[in-house]
């Protein structure tokens, strides 16, 4: 039996993340999964925990507001410690269908790929998000292509599942700071697999991204910076 943990990383997503546990707590995996699913309540001011706490899930509430990037690492700080063999990160904006995961795990039971990011990308359908928004995730993929020679077209998805190579490494090393494109340079730099699946992707159902002002060029080179920051830093 595979041990897969859904981490739903949460700030402010009390209106969308009952349609994602419903549909999560409903959906029929390959009978070699055995699935729990973990909402890491990052300070919410809204009613996300108290939506949470109503579901037969693992609820991680944090005492202080960490960011995406330690909510997500706290979701695999469990994983590592709880023995899980697969984790995978959903937004809990409503963006990722959780039907969709089953073409992830489908993809990992043919390749054992270590990390396998669902794309937006690689496929026509679904919802493709603003064109500002798109140039600057051309940009990344160029970037990262250039720091890692792999050719990641969806470098900010945040639809990924992880084996536990991936899980250890992020729960010891996740960035902090725009932690979807930067962690592609540093699983990279240890050596993991990289691999992407065209997925279809909604529009949020709710409340604000955690991502700001993408269209400005200050968020590109921020960014750039962390991105290269990962890069010529030595491994540890």
């Amino acid at each position: 039996m595979t041990k897969i943990l859904i981490i739903i990383p949460c700030y402010n997503e009390g209106n969308s993340l009952p349609l994602i546990l419903e549909q999560l707590l409903h959906l029929k995996l390959p009978a070699h999964f055995k699935m729990e699913i973990a909402v890491v309540n990052d300070c919410s001011k809204d009613d996300t925990k108290w939506v949470a706490s109503l579901y037969p899930i693992i609820l991680l509430d944090l005492l202080v507001n960490l960011g995406i990037g330690g909510a997500v690492q706290t979701g695999f700080l469990y994983a590592r410690e709880n023995g899980f063999d697969l984790a995978c990160q959903i937004d809990g904006d409503g963006q990722h269908p959780p039907w969709e995961l089953i073409k992830l795990l489908d993809f990992y039971d043919q390749t054992k790929t270590n990390i396998i990011i669902g794309s937006r990308f690689l496929d026509e359908g679904g919802f493709k998000s603003s064109f500002a928004r798109r140039l600057g995730i051309r940009y990344f993929h160029w970037l990262n292509k250039l720091l890692t020679a792999k050719n990641i077209y969806d470098s900010t998805s945040g639809f990924r599942l992880f084996d536990k190579a991936g899980i250890a490494l992020a729960a010891e090393k996740y960035p902090d700071e725009f932690p979807e494109p930067a962690s592609l340079v540093l699983f990279s730099k240890y050596g993991l697999s990289i691999k992407e699946v065209p997925v279809v992707m909604s529009e949020r159902l709710a409340g604000k991204s955690s991502i700001r002002n993408f269209k400005s060029v200050y968020y590109c080179i921020k960014v750039t910076i962390s991105m290269l920051f990962i890069f010529i830093r030595k491994k540890t």
